[in-house]
């Protein structure tokens, strides 16, 4: 089950895109928790703190403590704006998460036993084509991360999203849609070296000579 972290944020009254500017210079992050049959409120978090726990994978597939004085409230990330350029998170989205109401959340698949694979030690590369996915559960049952094993993996073959190993009380949102797409997700192929510049060109050339060629043994 995932971790719980906490983060102390402030209420915040004045909105729009003037106050979002003053609390950026004055070290702050604008946010808003929504959710739980609740109104949305308006929050904001110290920029260095929340910089520090978007630093742990954990931040974005955890259940977030987020105390206002003396109240607490289980929450989820739902956005998180970047700047593009900067190292500093301009906005959060919060959803407020209750015990018995299912959540949907992205969650990272964590590939374990990658140096042992078979596959690659028969001389394959392992191709990631997910490295996350989107889950249906009850908070309680939140993972961290899936955990996928791909020690047999041999060369050319392929795992699905149904090859996940769940745990309880976890569903993938594409394997229980209608219809059901069981995507892949990893496999173990040998990587074929493409053909140099200088091959390609002699290969249109010679292409090319040989068309000539037969042209003119028509014309006589």
């Amino acid at each position: 089950m995932a971790e719980e972290l906490d983060l102390i944020a402030e209420f915040r009254t004045d909105t729009g895109k003037g106050s979002s500017r003053r609390l950026r210079r004055a070290g702050k992050v604008p946010a808003i928790i929504y959710g739980g049959g609740r109104e949305p409120r308006a929050l904001t978090f110290d920029h260095n703190a929340l910089l520090k726990a978007a630093e742990e994978e954990s931040f974005f597939s955890s259940i977030l403590n987020v105390k206002v004085g003396d109240n607490v409230r289980a929450s989820i990330l739902k956005d998180i704006q970047v700047h593009p350029a900067k190292r500093q998170i301009l906005h959060v989205d919060l959803q407020r998460v209750v015990e018995d109401e299912e959540i949907r959340m992205h969650v990272p698949i964590h590939y374990i036993n990658e140096e042992t694979c078979k596959g690659v030690k028969a001389g394959g590369t392992v191709q990631k084509t997910r490295t996350e996915v989107e889950i249906s559960c009850f908070p309680r049952f939140l993972p961290e991360y899936l955990s996928v094993d791909i020690a047999d993996l041999e060369l050319d073959d392929i795992l699905h999203l149904s090859d996940i190993k769940l745990p309880e009380g976890v569903e993938i949102i594409e394997l229980v849609s209608e219809p059901p797409h069981d995507e892949p997700i990893i496999s173990v192929h040998v990587l074929r070296a493409a053909a140099e510049p200088e091959e390609v060109e002699e290969a249109a050339e010679e292409e090319k000579a040989k068309d000539v060629g037969e042209a003119e043994g028509k014309e006589d």
